[in-house]
């Protein structure tokens, strides 16, 4: 198994949630992106403001790495319009796959035709531009009944309205990493709400993001089912090492 291309390297935090300077910050995610590019990861997902930075690296270097990025990041509350317009931007940047983060809120308050267009919308425009679009639920912010229902909301949206030949190129995808549980709950993928997720987005892809911290993790995951795993802590899970941070 080359556990790599499974692998969705990842750098979200602003400079402001990391504690830098702009120019420390950019240097973290350079580093990321080069890191990624050398040791043949899938994909390096950052920020949209970091998109061109990361095209223009991965042209000079003449790399297959694919460029990833978040829209509507980490709550998921910005207006269907907003988040077209934040994913239009990365495109004409250079980016190949959008995470959005499903209004999960809006779910939850009962709101799902206000997620279904969204999910329409979001996903239309990704593949317009012949790109891979991710919808991200925050299972940690869900209970169990909820990650079922929204998980089968997005299949349903999909199956619906596009061909079978697009249903691998939209994943149901976890989590953000950045939503606060009490007691030091996981904010990221587990096996039980993994396998929620598959049962109930198939025949679209899911990925796992937020949790997975070692080689054994991640290679069940990929068991189950997962098709791709996000992670800061790529080259570490890869090497068969155990990773100390919270995604």
């Amino acid at each position: 198994m080359n556990i790599k291309q499974y692998l969705d390297s990842t750098y979200l935090k602003t400079a402001a949630q990391a504690g830098l300077s702009e120019e420390d910050n950019n240097t973290i995610v350079k580093g990321f992106i080069q890191e990624a590019i050398e040791e043949g990861f899938k994909l390096i997902m950052i920020r949209p403001d970091k998109v061109k930075m990361a095209r223009e690296m991965i042209t000079a270097a003449k790399s297959k790495l694919l460029i990833g990025t978040v829209i509507s990041f980490p709550e998921g509350i910005n207006s269907f319009e907003e988040k077209l317009a934040e994913a239009q931007k990365a495109i004409e940047d250079g980016v190949d796959e959008l995470d959005y983060v499903c209004n999960y809120e809006a779910f939850k308050n009962g709101n799902s035709e206000l997620v279904k267009k969204e999910v329409y919308s979001g996903t239309k425009l990704a593949f317009d531009n012949h790109k891979v679009a991710k919808w991200i639920i925050e299972v940690a912010a869900l209970t169990d009944d909820e990650i079922i229902k929204l998980s089968a909301l997005i299949k349903n949206v999909i199956i619906t309205d596009f061909k079978e030949e697009c249903y691998a190129n939209v994943f149901v995808k976890s989590s953000t990493g950045f939503y606060k549980t009490e007691n030091n709950q996981p904010n990221g993928a587990t096996i039980p709400t993994i396998i929620l997720m598959l049962e109930n987005a198939s025949p679209l892809p899911v990925k796992a993001a937020g949790g997975v911290r070692t080689y054994e993790e991640a290679v069940a995951m990929i068991r189950l089912g997962v098709k791709r795993i996000g992670t800061s802590a790529a080259k570490t899970i890869a090497n068969g090492e155990i990773a100390t941070g919270n995604y």
